[in-house]
């Protein structure tokens, strides 16, 4: 077999299937969303450069997509996996999309006419989709699709569609693949806030996640790139980031750290103070982590533009009148202060991706203390796992931020040539 199996349409299975595609190995790219591009699609910028998250990573998604040598299959998932490096037979379900894909051309007509509007998850619930719908604009493959858990089949998309591209029933598949080597980049979910009771995330409108955070500030997503209170529309005074939300917390059964949180809240804190300087910004964390290439000079950029570090994890947060009331302990002054920000941004952690430990179980190998995929050794073979031909990379194995997962990505694909190159 000279073909080979990516797992996880992100970043890092991205950069996997480009490197092995020029290498002309053709790449079987499999993904269970309707677009390619994993949570880096959701960013507004990356850490320590500022730069467009989407102006990275959209041009490997439209170069993936071209490649000759790529069979890019979303709304999929694995169903089976047997055999040995070298002759693997993966198993495939393709999942209905309710559209003939080589019929539709993204003019989103469909999506315009639906009169059905419920809650997006690609804008982490802070905005909303119709029941036809593209993710997001820059969605690769750029085709709509229909969610049949909330169409009213109403009949109007049908109407509009002048290629005739939507269906009323549409059925799974299964697609029998032979390949020499697999590669896991399945990525990572993140911690659900409501499991930290005392921060009120749900309960109080201006309480919200760092990824909703990431939605709200970005000029593409549902309130175009403004800074607003959930509660009344209005624009925060105080924004206040709470660190180590499913991290770094025994309690919860989470002792590591997720190794980006520090990162992307200064990377926000600094990019809400650049916009609106005459908003308070206040961090309350562990301890910062600033470890990787221009990382601390970050952290001191940050402190430079007004951006306030408080050493401590506050108690509950209050609703109190127009805004909010939280109280910490600094435990670099050891005074108890009382903050009242308008906003609550809580830094969660990085979690396994759901579904993970079914495809360990399928591949047959073991996960890690914290349920991600376990690796043969941490420092010599990151991306070899127990069992040959399958390897694993980016956030998959462990948190890690984008550069790391890129890399680890490319190394696998490296694996995987060999593992082709042997079976030829």
């Amino acid at each position: 077999m000279t073909d080979v199996v990516v797992i996880g349409a992100g970043v890092a299975g991205i950069q996997a299937a480009l490197d092995l595609a020029g290498h002309n190995i053709h790449v079987h790219l499999i993904e269970r969303e309707p677009t390619i591009g994993g949570h880096m699609a959701q960013l507004d910028k990356t850490f320590p450069t500022n730069d467009c998250s989407m102006c990275i990573l959209s041009p490997k998604m439209v170069e993936v997509a071209r490649h000759p040598n790529v069979t890019i299959h979303t709304c999929s998932e694995v169903e089976s996996v047997e055999g040995e490096v070298g002759n693997f037979q993966v198993r495939v379900r393709k999942h209905p999309r309710y559209i003939i894909e080589e019929e539709c051309n993204g003019c989103g007509d469909c999506t315009a006419i639906c009169p059905v509007e419920v809650y997006n998850r690609f804008d982490a619930g802070i905005g909303v989709r119709k029941a036809i719908y593209k993710p997001h604009p820059q969605a690769v493959p750029d085709i709509v699709i229909k969610d049949q858990a909330h169409c009213i089949e109403c009949g109007l998309c049908y109407d509009v569609c002048g290629k005739g591209a939507i269906l009323h029933e549409d059925e799974e598949r299964l697609i029998e693949i032979e390949v020499a080597s697999i590669i896991v980049t399945t990525g990572y979910t993140t911690f659900d806030a409501r499991n930290k009771t005392q921060l009120r995330y749900l309960a109080i409108p201006d309480v919200i996640t760092s990824l909703e955070l990431e939605r709200m500030i970005n000029a593409s997503g549902p309130t175009g790139g403004k800074l607003k209170r959930l509660s009344n529309g209005k624009p925060p005074r105080s924004v206040a980031f709470v660190q180590c939300v499913g991290s770094r917390d025994l309690s919860l059964g989470r002792p590591y750290c997720s190794g980006v949180c520090c990162m992307y809240a200064m990377k926000n804190a600094t990019l809400i103070r650049e916009k609106n300087p005459e908003i308070e910004v206040t961090i309350f964390y562990n301890d910062i982590r600033a470890y990787g290439k221009g990382y601390e000079e970050y952290y001191e950029r940050a402190k430079r533009l007004g951006v306030r570090f408080v050493r401590g994890f506050p108690g509950e947060v209050l609703e109190k009148g127009d805004h909010l009331m939280m109280t910490a302990e600094n435990t670099e002054t050891g005074e108890v202060e009382t903050f009242h920000p308008d906003l609550v941004v809580l830094s969660v952690g990085l979690e396994p991706a759901s579904g993970a430990e079914e495809i360990a179980r399928m591949l047959g190998i073991p996960m890690d203390e914290s349920g991600f995929f376990g690796v043969a050794d941490q420092k010599l073979g990151p991306v070899l796992t127990v069992k040959p031909g399958i390897y694993v990379a980016g956030t998959a194995t462990s948190p890690k931020d984008i550069p790391d997962s890129v890399a680890m990505g490319e190394a696998a694909a490296m694996r995987a040539y060999l593992d082709v190159i042997r079976a030829e």
